[in-house]
């Protein structure tokens, strides 16, 4: 990755967090460019980074090897298409906008190496993970440099079917958003039981978080942690059987599920 150059497309957040996390493991800012259409953008990504900034995308571009196209998935198709006269064969595509496939890239782009990339937003904190597909034309190299520049905001995981990007979806791309929920649940419900509401934040975020730890550095599964701390006849024993017989773990899956299916739906919308 030390000798290459990398182009993004859009300077906004999670392209920050991937430039930053570059900058971190070492590539040289003069590797590294970056175009958006706001000033203040583009001045704070040079500010902070030390990276050349453009105005003009197809400017952007030019000598690099990796684009990184990192613009709203309404944007896609009007990037892409004023991009494509100024395409070089060898260069590789990686997608981190939601919901756009790949044969809709390849129609606005050509026949360029693409790689599809979902993140979610711990990616902020270099805390993400992200599932990727390529298409048929990416090398092994270019998987490499894929898999090192999304590695470098956390969890990197490839897989064999695009259509998988939508369980990957449903399952980490919105799932912050669901412990946040859950967070949001047990304060409330602390607060209720008594307990301050910065008291039963500060429990309840320290205990999401030990929780993670955990089950990251285990070498058992979720399932079996979860029994070690369930005395028989105790208190979370108690609070996990009411969870269950509110058809807890039926109403997590049908929520994925929705997530699923409104991914498949606007990959569908945003691609005509």
């Amino acid at each position: 990755m030390s000798n290459t150059r990398i182009a993004f497309i859009g300077a906004g957040n999670m392209a920050a967090s991937l430039i930053g996390g570059l900058r971190a493991k070492g590539l040289e800012a003069d590797r590294i460019r970056a175009s958006d259409p706001g000033e203040d953008t583009r001045t704070r990504v040079s500010s902070e980074h030390g990276i050349e900034v453009f105005a003009d995308n197809a400017e952007a571009i030019q000598g690099v090897d990796v684009i990184v196209l990192a613009v709203k998935p309404q944007a896609m198709k009007a990037v892409c298409e004023a991009l494509r006269p100024s395409l070089k064969p060898h260069q590789l595509v990686v997608s981190i906008a939601a919901g756009i496939t790949c044969a809709s890239m390849k129609n606005w782009l050509g026949a360029q190496p693409i790689v599809r990339c979902m993140p979610n937003t711990p990616a902020l904190l270099r805390q993400g993970v992200s599932g990727l597909y390529a298409t048929a034309e990416v090398t092994a190299g270019q998987r490499d440099q894929a898999q090192e520049l999304l590695s470098a905001v956390g969890i990197a995981l490839w897989l064999e079917e695009e259509q998988q990007l939508d369980a990957v979806t449903a399952v980490s791309g919105s799932g912050p958003a669901y412990f946040f929920l859950l967070i949001e649940a047990m304060t409330a419900a602390g607060v209720k039981l008594g307990l301050p509401r910065e008291t039963a934040e500060q429990l309840t975020v320290q205990t999401a978080l030990g929780a993670a730890h955990m089950a990251a550095g285990s070498d058992v599964d979720a399932a079996e942690l979860r029994r070690r701390v369930t005395s028989p006849g105790g208190t979370t024993q108690a609070a996990i059987e009411s969870f269950q017989a509110g058809g807890f773990e039926a109403l997590v899956e049908k929520a994925l599920g929705a997530a699923a299916h409104r991914s498949a739906e606007m990959a569908e919308q945003l691609g005509r």
